[in-house]
Parts: structure tokens; sequence; C-alpha cells
């Protein structure tokens, strides 16, 4: 099973924060993907990812409107950095690249 952890966080630190995160949560699992999505919010860090879930992911989305806090965790990781309002709009086209993606890497490995 393919394992997804994303981190969202937007300037204001509010609304596109989780809506991001719930788009991305909703996409992923549509494909039968697990996923866990840390948010960075005006309240902080809710959702933290741990160790566990860095170790265990395939593949790591992070929003890049802001730097994202702890973002050494996921040194080695394939990442995609997605704009906010891509995450929150087009949650199920990113996971189409992502499915793209996973299916080369297969091929050629």
């Amino acid at each position: 099973m393919t394992h997804i952890i994303a981190v969202t966080a937007c300037p204001s630190g509010v609304a596109h924060t989780y809506m991001a995160a719930e788009a991305i949560e909703r996409a992923a699992r549509a494909k039968g993907w697990e996923c866990k999505v840390e948010t960075q919010g005006s309240i902080g860090l809710e959702n933290e990812l741990t160790p566990e879930d860095v170790a265990a992911a395939d593949i790591v989305i992070l929003t890049k409107d802001i730097g994202i806090k702890q973002e050494e965790r996921f040194k080695g990781k394939v990442t995609v950095r997605v704009a906010i309002s891509d995450a929150v709009k087009r949650a199920d086209a990113i996971m189409e690249k992502i499915a793209a993606h996973l299916a080369k890497a297969a091929v050629t490995d």
C-alpha cells in the first residue's frame, strides 16, 4: 500500500492550511492510499508526523507558500512541493501525477 505524508501551511495559518490538508487526505484515500497530514497553522503543529510516519512514507507532499518547520525530517524522501492553492483546488490532479511517478518508478526498479 502506498503511504503519503504531507505538511500544509499557509501565510496566514488559518483556512487554507486546513482546507489543503483535507483535500490531500481525501484525494489520497480515493486512490486507496494511506495518508497523514500535519498542519502548521496559527495554533502551531497539529497531527504531528512521527519518525515512524516519515520512515513509512513513499511520498512527501509539502506546501511551498511559506517555510515548513522541521523540514530536515524529510531528507532522502521523494518530495513534491505544491502551492497551497493547488493542494486545495487540484489535489486529485496532484495524486494522479504521484501515481504516474510511482508507476514509472516501479517499472524501473
